[in-house]
């Protein structure tokens, strides 16, 4: 059974972060050192504006036909992104694992309704940002600007990347890709989503692995 997760009004509530819960953020911090290096003021400003908050498997973070409130850095657990068809066909868009970030950016940004469902595939951890709370954090530490900017593009060229491998690799291409960006998935999420995420048939996708282990061997 689904769960839904309540957003309550344009900002969501969560409670104050215990002392001992503040080691979640330092794996944010690894991340965050990638693009800018921070002061240990702004390293508490960071863990101020980023809200701890814990998931269920199968909740629902984001319902189609709703306005994405959200930012949030994947702590532990695994989500996916989906499109629902006019037929009711669920397309799978992204997977987010560990020490990603999930959201849906246009939705976030401009306010709109999203078209694409959010949903926890496993118990998840993670650090929440409000748009409230995120004004709040690049107004305080301007110099992660410059880290979201980059997120950004990088996801941009990661879209770019799957559309030209969509028209131009072999269904076992497209599988060896997705195996290199995702290699923990196959033993975490149900065939399926997998499938759905190739655009295949969860059959068609069974013979492939069947396929891909016989050359191995």
């Amino acid at each position: 059974m689904r769960r839904f997760f309540s957003h309550g009004c344009s900002q969501m509530e969560y409670p104050q972060i215990d002392p001992e819960i503040y080691p979640m953020h330092a794996q944010l911090h690894q991340y965050i050192s990638r693009f800018v290096q921070l002061t240990e003021e702004e390293t508490q400003v960071v863990a101020d504006c980023l809200k701890w908050k814990t998931f269920p498997k199968k909740t629902v973070l984001l319902q189609a036909g709703d306005v994405c409130h959200f930012e949030a850095y994947v702590i532990k657990g695994c989500i996916r992104e989906y499109f629902t068809d006019k037929d009711g066909t669920e397309l799978t868009l992204e997977f987010a694992v560990e020490d990603w970030w999930v959201s849906d950016i246009s939705s976030f940004e401009h306010q709109t309704p999203s078209r694409m469902t959010i949903e926890t595939l496993e118990d998840c951890e993670l650090l929440v940002l409000s748009r409230e709370s995120k004004d709040e954090l690049l107004r305080r530490v301007p110099k992660l600007e410059r880290m979201f900017r980059l997120m950004i593009q990088r996801h941009l060229a990661v879209i770019q990347t799957r559309l030209l491998r969509t028209v131009s690799y072999s269904a076992m291409e497209q599988l060896e890709e997705f195996l290199k960006r995702y290699p923990t998935l196959p033993n975490r999420v149900p065939q399926q989503y997998i499938a759905s995420y190739l655009g295949i048939t969860p059959e068609f996708l069974s013979k492939l692995r069947k396929r891909q282990m016989m050359g191995k061997n």
